[in-house]
């Protein structure tokens, strides 16, 4: 999706900058967005200043800028194809809690 960057902020940066050029080809002012997405203007115009914004505002934004499925892959366990034989999958185990 995006390229590999060095810290979360600069991801997130990036993410910000996609998402102003998105609201821009949509022809969509920063105060329309805030009205449809739900999000202040104050937390859109921060979020596209800084990259910094919550998880549940991002996503709201999101929908509205029909990007909502990007965040679908977020996450995925890794791809069978990626183990090197039948039994190194077989012996993957699911965990179902961590360790302290």
């Amino acid at each position: 999706m995006y390229p590999q960057f060095d810290t979360p902020l600069s991801v997130a940066k990036e993410m910000a900058k996609a998402a102003k050029n998105k609201r821009l080809s949509f022809n969509m002012t920063q105060e329309s967005l805030s009205e449809r997405s739900g999000v202040s203007l104050g937390t859109l115009k921060k979020f596209e200043y800084t990259g910094k914004i919550s998880l549940e505002s991002l996503l709201k934004i999101a929908t509205i800028l029909k990007s909502l499925d990007d965040f679908s892959g977020v996450f995925k366990p890794t791809p069978p194809e990626s183990y090197s034989s039948l039994d190194e999958l077989l012996k993957q185990k699911v965990r179902k809690r961590g360790r302290k």
